[in-house]
């Protein structure tokens, strides 16, 4: 996999408790930073899909079982018997 150098700026606390994350996990910034952003990528293409799926479905429609068969118009339901 070709990689790319790039430059962050994030606050010095913060990378602080990152150097402390990839000593604990045996790893490098680089390497933490990676599958952070791979993560987040991933879980963003997942929503998108997800929410295209219930759009197409709302589109379609729900079948609410009346068949072909009219629905009943505003004055029929409330007409007095």
């Amino acid at each position: 996999m070709e990689t790319q150098n790039i430059t962050l700026s994030i606050p010095k606390s913060t990378l602080h408790k990152v150097k402390l994350v990839a000593v604990r996990r045996e790893t490098s910034i680089s390497k933490l930073m990676a599958e952070a952003m791979e993560k987040l990528a991933s879980e963003d293409e997942s929503y998108i899909q997800a929410r295209d799926r219930q759009l197409a479905l709302l589109e379609k429609g729900f079948d609410l079982g009346f068949g072909e068969s009219k629905l009943p118009s505003r004055d029929e339901l409330h007409e007095r018997k």
